[in-house]
């Protein structure tokens, strides 16, 4: 029989963390990307665009590594009482995280193109604001596996756990 401590959490739970770790993430890259465009005089959305993106992508990272591999957990997942283990009950090494968080990107950015090409093919743009849905789209595969693991989790050897 399962502890609390090993028990996954319910995709509400899921879905509540996800939803308030959006927040948390809006706040620090809109202050990152005002510092950045601030120390760059880039007064222009174009100008410096890759390197505001690699940029804002490297902090993102840099967040969720960092908490990650010091608690397992992010401050949302503390909000909602959250764990990242290893599903072997090892420690989590920042190759395996950073794995983790690579592949947590696979399904939003597969949505996101199919959301572009629908809405390049209807020739309606309106579409275009389904994008907010994108990072929902990891949710998929918690339906098709017996642990209501997220695909990153099983490919990684990891599991988010009740904490």
């Amino acid at each position: 029989m399962q502890t609390k401590n090993q028990t996954t959490p319910n995709r509400l739970r899921l879905l509540a963390c996800m939803v308030y770790e959006g927040m948390l993430l809006f706040g620090l890259v809109f202050i990152a990307a005002y510092l950045f465009d601030f120390l760059t005089d880039s007064r222009h959305v174009l100008k410096l665009r890759a390197a505001r993106q690699i940029f804002l992508f490297l902090l993102i990272s840099l967040y969720f590594l960092s908490a990650w591999k010091k608690s397992g957990q992010t401050l949302a997942m503390k909000t909602w009482r959250i764990r990242l283990t290893a599903k072997t009950g090892g420690n989590l090494n920042l190759l395996r995280l950073f794995l983790r968080y690579l592949l947590m990107w696979v399904f939003p950015l597969i949505t996101a193109i199919i959301i572009e090409i629908m809405a390049n093919k209807t020739q309606i743009a309106a579409i275009r604001t389904l994008i907010f849905l994108a990072p929902f789209s990891n949710f998929i595969y918690t339906w098709l596996d017996k642990e209501k693991q997220f695909l990153h989790d099983r490919l990684c050897h990891t599991r988010l756990v009740n904490s």
